[in-house]
């Protein structure tokens, strides 16, 4: 199907409906149990044609290449568990250049990715009326305007994964074409017991695309750029959250709706973005400026907070198809002229959508703490698609993140807990960061 499928008028016309509304769309519930049972709740001939899908899009990636791909690889990864019991998440520490990180990462999650990405994307290509071209071209214009290490890291996932590098591309160009609608917070200072900057992100997307029964925890230490970690899902590696070790802690909020399809995509998606940011900011100051000197593709809230330099938080109004001027917003604490006004605090910024996070950050400011921003969090989700949550302690270099697992909601279950500064994922009795 050609590209102008993208104008307005010929757009599928629920490809932009909020990815938590698409529980009643069959193609996706289709690819949810395929994901979810691996075909084995099907019948054998939606078994056998759900089976052709995935293998016939693996098996490209075996074809011989008119490349030499690279002799020697350095880099290396190392995989373990964060939780317990029901409640465990994979953590994997990888190390190198983006292309090397990306191959031992496709190597950790070979299985996952394999039995995950080709099945969501044949559902989501069929939900938004979109073949694999016109994604690709999609993804190559948005990259174009970003940044080469996640080119280089997608090549280094397709070597290690064995799935095709346009199949991969296709999956990030995703979230360029459909809106989802999240929340965040952000404390610090004197509204927390300790001082500490504690963030929160709520990913309120689709529970039947299935990507929360692959969780993928990633903590890249590049060769070159800032040790950053990343909660993500098996062979996605945009980042809709994430933090750096200098503290930079980063979340995301969708307003784009499908009467402004088509969107921009002649910029970098903010997935990339916010892995450029976590690569080269050491301030809040850094990611602002990071942030600002890049084209922005559709309406969306940021919350970018710092919890060690600059020991502080703003929240970020970014939509694009404002005349300049209004284009992009910053808010600090306590601003007068937040759109939540007079509904501030100093020392907090937040964007719940208007689902009830400041009376409870009222009545408990100085009080505010991880445990707490945790139930805070499980207060606001979009329920029917909350898909994960995570928050962070960015002074401390600390996370809680749970992942829906099942029928089961992030915010209904309970949440791992990781101190990044102890992980030593390759068990040599150093933590990983001090290496």
């Amino acid at each position: 199907m050609p590209l102008d499928i993208f104008y307005p008028d010929r757009f599928h016309p629920r490809a932009l409906l909020p990815l938590c509304q698409l529980a009643s769309c069959p193609s996706i519930l289709i690819t949810s149990i395929l994901i979810a049972t691996c075909f084995s709740s099907l019948g054998s001939a939606q078994q056998e044609k759900a089976s052709a899908i995935v293998e016939s899009s693996i098996n490209k990636s075996d074809t011989a290449k008119p490349f030499a791909l690279p002799q020697s690889m350095g880099g290396n990864a190392h995989r373990t568990m964060i939780g317990s019991a029901d409640h465990q998440f994979p953590l994997v520490v990888v190390r190198g250049t983006p292309y090397e990180m990306g191959f031992h990462l496709g190597r950790a999650f070979q299985s996952e990715m394999r039995t995950f990405v080709p099945a969501a994307l044949a559902g989501i290509q069929k939900e938004l009326g979109v073949d694999r071209a016109a994604l690709q071209e999609t993804w190559a214009r948005s990259a174009a305007y970003a940044d080469d290490r996640i080119e280089q890291e997608l090549a280094g996932l397709s070597d290690g994964s064995g799935l095709p590098l346009g199949l991969l591309q296709s999956m990030h160009a995703v979230p360029l074409l459909m809106p989802y609608s999240c929340s965040s917070i952000a404390a610090w200072g004197n509204a927390t017991e300790d001082g500490h900057l504690y963030q929160t992100r709520n990913l309120d997307w689709s529970m039947e695309v299935g990507a929360h029964e692959f969780p993928m925890i990633v903590l890249y230490i590049p060769t070159q750029g800032i040790p950053h970690v990343v909660p993500t899902f098996a062979g996605m590696i945009g980042a809709h959250t994430g933090m750096n070790m200098k503290g930079i802690a980063l979340s995301e909020m969708g307003d784009a709706s499908q009467k402004e399809a088509p969107y921009q995509v002649h910029a970098p998606h903010f997935t990339v973005l916010f892995r450029t940011m976590m690569y080269d900011s050491d301030s809040l100051s850094k990611a602002i400026s990071i942030f600002q000197s890049h084209p922005q593709t559709k309406r969306y809230h940021y919350v970018f907070g710092d919890g060690q330099n600059e020991l502080g938080a703003v929240k970020v109004l970014a939509h694009s198809p404002e005349p300049e001027g209004k284009r992009v917003i910053v808010w600090k604490d306590n601003d007068p002229r937040d759109e939540f006004a007079p509904n501030v605090l100093s020392c907090v910024v937040y964007n719940d959508e208007g689902r009830g996070a400041f009376p409870t950050l009222k009545q408990q400011f100085g009080k505010l703490n991880g445990e707490k921003l945790v139930a805070l969090a499980n207060q606001i989700p979009i329920k029917g698609g909350n898909v994960e949550n995570v928050v962070y302690d960015a002074t401390a270099l600390r996370m809680w993140v749970s992942y829906a697992k099942g029928e089961k909601e992030a915010y209904q279950r309970s949440y791992a807990f990781v101190d990044l500064k102890q992980v030593d994922a390759n068990k040599d009795g150093t933590p990983d960061l001090s290496q």
